[in-house]
């Protein structure tokens, strides 16, 4: 139905201007700015099918993530009705007690899983490289809480509390951290390959860009099911997460544009933390503002702070909202921060310490601890029954880890082939090659 202008609802609440005062980061000393959170954005206008977005650089003076633009000639009948309303009054709470109590619990086991795996990683238990998630956690609860489980979730390296918040078990995440057979892929997976085929994660992918193209596909084929097959009830979306730095990558633009021509029922989440390894993101960048890229293409593009679970919540509804009803894609960039080096081989001694600092302070689950309290969601005594129950779960991964069985030779080969017994294994289930006479000849080649 046309309409002269749609809206990308904000339900989240107002971002109190932060300290002007401190310009000792390096982004904020190479633009000249004097703000600290790079995403304090202008308001954002949705306009569909295209719209131009305002060239300036982020304002430091702007105090919101986004404004809602309300259309007069809304119909109540569109299905974008809904986008196009009034912004929540502040005093009104965005959660029940019982969503402020999930989110939290997820949040906190995702940093207590990641503090483990480095104890387990320095331990020698681990090996090859470990990403850890520890200050992104706002954005993984923020979306994948909202996923059902016939949804398709697509990761990169920096994985696995994507895989803990689509519901996989901490016991299989792991296992498969520690390279065993009770692992989510049997201990052939490991950090950077978390999948998991009964909870529709399809994986975790070490390059960067090359989850995009698989999650488009995923998209896809859930289209194909409605439109061709006439699943009528099949109503699922995909979403797909990565970092700035894959952003400026040929993937990222083919798989925008292929989304929005049709319509694709896909999210592109941009886990901006602002250093793509050790570059940071406005050296490498020549227009910082990732989400200026989804109107280009014709759909939504987003910003919100993602070190506030409940302003990415809000933002999420509606882009899965939107997805689910047909209405298509929507590029979302969360900016948010890692607490930790971009890898535990990373000593971290490119950024800036007060940037770290500044950072470490709007840590995302003491924000979410604090308005619970302020909000009267909760008290201290269940909160801390939820540490104890995520350190009693962590412990107990560990432990089942430590104690499962390494994968057995035999399953080398496996899941290589898509006819293993056709070129790997000989008809009598023995390997070919341990047959003396498989390398026969070879070595006067």
């Amino acid at each position: 139905m046309a309409t002269s202008a749609s809206t990308f609802s904000s339900a989240t609440r107002i971002l109190q201007p932060l300290n002007n005062n401190n310009n000792n980061t390096l982004y904020g000393n190479q633009l000249g700015m004097s703000s600290c959170f790079l995403g304090t954005t202008k308001k954002l206008y949705m306009k569909t099918p295209f719209l131009s977005p305002n060239s300036k650089r982020r304002s430091k003076d702007v105090l919101v993530v986004s404004e809602v633009v309300k259309d007069k000639n809304c119909n109540a009948d569109s299905s974008l009705s809904n986008l196009c309303h009034i912004t929540w009054p502040l005093d009104n709470v965005l959660i029940t007690k019982d969503e402020g109590l999930e989110l939290y619990e997820d949040m906190v086991l995702g940093r207590a899983f990641e503090d483990m795996c480095a104890q387990m990683y320095y331990r020698g238990k681990m090996y090859g490289f470990v990403h850890l998630y520890n200050g992104q956690e706002a954005v993984s609860t923020g979306f994948i809480k909202l996923l059902k489980k016939e949804d398709f979730l697509v990761g990169v390296y920096r994985d696995h509390v994507h895989a803990l918040s689509k519901g996989v078990p901490a016991r299989q995440v792991m296992s498969e951290l520690f390279g065993k057979s009770t692992g989510c892929c049997r201990g052939q997976g490991g950090s950077m390959h978390i999948f998991s085929k009964e909870h529709n994660v399809l994986g975790g992918f070490a390059f960067i860009g090359e989850s995009i193209p698989v999650a488009t596909g995923a998209a896809f084929s859930i289209k194909y099911r409605k439109e061709v097959l006439k699943e009528a009830d099949c109503d699922h979306v995909t979403m797909a997460f990565f970092g700035d730095g894959t952003s400026n990558n040929g993937q990222f633009f083919e798989c925008l544009n292929m989304a929005a021509l049709w319509k694709l029922p896909i999210i592109f989440v941009v886990e901006n933390n602002l250093w793509a390894i050790g570059m940071s993101h406005l050296r490498a960048t020549s227009d910082p503002e990732i989400w200026k890229k989804g109107p280009a293409f014709g759909m939504p593009g987003v910003h919100v702070d993602g070190m506030d679970v409940l302003k990415v919540r809000e933002v999420a509804k509606e882009a899965v909202a939107r997805a689910r009803r047909g209405d298509g894609p929507t590029l979302v960039e969360c900016e948010t921060y890692r607490f930790r080096g971009h890898s535990l081989a990373d000593p971290d001694e490119l950024r800036d310490p007060a940037e770290k600092n500044h950072y470490a302070a709007r840590d995302p689950i003491s924000a979410l601890k604090k308005y619970m309290f302020e909000n009267n969601l909760a008290n201290e005594a269940e909160l801390k029954a939820i540490d104890k129950k995520i350190d009693e779960l962590v412990e107990d991964a560990v432990e089942f880890a430590d104690e499962s069985p390494h994968p057995v030779r035999s399953q080398l080969l496996e899941n290589v082939f898509a006819d293993p017994k056709g070129f790997g294994i000989g008809p009598d289930g023995r390997y070919r090659c341990e047959d003396p006479k498989f390398t026969e000849g070879t070595a006067d080649v």
